[in-house]
């Protein structure tokens, strides 16, 4: 079987193999593993570190370290099949190697206290984006869930112009409609949603208005199509409604944007005919099926994603 080339740009895996003692990167009840990662090559991942900020336990700066801790001992376990890498030139070493290139990303700034001097601290330990809220508003902005009306605060700006500086990605999924644009006001150039989807085509505040999709089109970024029944559409939701939100996105400019960034074990339902990340074959194959070009199909799949992280992370 051919495999694909795939770069997908969000998964929770790091967050459910710390609550569920038997999944690990190797083998895994969740929407991710070795085994099911096995079609495509080469293959990078976003892994996400996530804690809700709502929920008992101990300080968010804690749950970074121990989930960061978690992450590492992942790949350390299987550092025969997985590399972590900061920089494109290191997830293409990696794939010659025969190895997944796993990238590493926070989801919300509060857990890192929402402290632009702690980015410095993430950025050392290999993070390459994050997102500046989840769906809880934080000290830096609202999000599009609580305070959407607000937008970045003060030291919100100062996050995001450090993440510029740095060259993290700034990952607007999940910010407020205000905070998105101070994001391009005050920290201008690419910036990622990594699992958003269109607004026109479906309903919901998660998703990307045709503004803002216009807006990451025309600074060079990339937003990853998110495979959550509730930000794709009405049920029965099938393969035909990721395509619908890809379509829409093309249609808008969107060739050197639109990548994919399934929302592995972060999201549940997922899109009919959608199991687990395997799936994204049968993605793959639809679009063959409509008479996609192999060059869009590949712009999609992996370099698209690819081209920001060489344009953003360059160390």
């Amino acid at each position: 079987m051919k495999k694909i080339p795939l770069f997908d740009a969000h998964c929770d895996c790091v967050s459910r193999f710390q609550a569920n003692a038997g999944d690990t990167l190797a083998k895994s009840s969740g929407h991710l593993d070795l085994g099911r990662v096995s079609g495509f090559a080469p293959y990078a991942q976003f892994f996400a570190l996530f804690a809700d900020s709502a929920s008992q336990g101990p300080a968010m700066w804690e749950r970074y370290l121990a989930l960061l801790k978690r992450f590492r001992r992942e790949v350390d376990t299987c550092s025969d099949r997985v590399a972590h890498c900061r920089t494109a030139e290191e997830a293409c070493l990696a794939g010659e190697q025969g190895k997944i290139a796993a990238f590493l990303s926070v989801e919300g700034g509060e857990l890192l206290d929402c402290d632009p001097e702690k980015l410095d601290i993430a950025y050392a330990d290999g993070v390459r984006a994050v997102n500046v809220t989840w769906n809880h508003a934080n000290a830096l902005s609202g999000s599009h869930k609580d305070r959407p009306e607000q937008g970045l605060t003060q030291q919100g700006v100062r996050f995001v112009r450090r993440m510029r500086e740095l060259g993290i990605l700034i990952d607007v999924s999940h910010i407020s409609d205000p905070g998105f644009w101070g994001v391009l006001e005050y920290a201008p150039g690419p910036v990622i949603a990594t699992h958003s989807n269109a607004r026109s085509v479906f309903f919901h505040t998660r998703n990307l208005t045709d503004e803002q999709i216009t807006a990451i089109i025309e600074n060079r970024g990339v937003i990853g199509l998110n495979l959550f029944v509730d930000f794709m559409g009405t049920q029965p939701t099938s393969v035909e409604t990721v395509v619908a939100h890809l379509e829409h996105m093309l249609e808008l400019g969107g060739e050197n944007t639109v990548a994919l960034g399934g929302d592995w074990d972060g999201a549940e339902p997922l899109v009919g005919g959608f199991n687990d990340i395997s799936d994204w074959r049968v993605f793959y194959e639809e679009l063959l099926r409509r008479n996609y070009s192999e060059e869009l199909i590949q712009k999609l799949f992996y370099f698209n994603m690819m081209r920001i992280v060489r344009e953003v992370c360059s160390t």
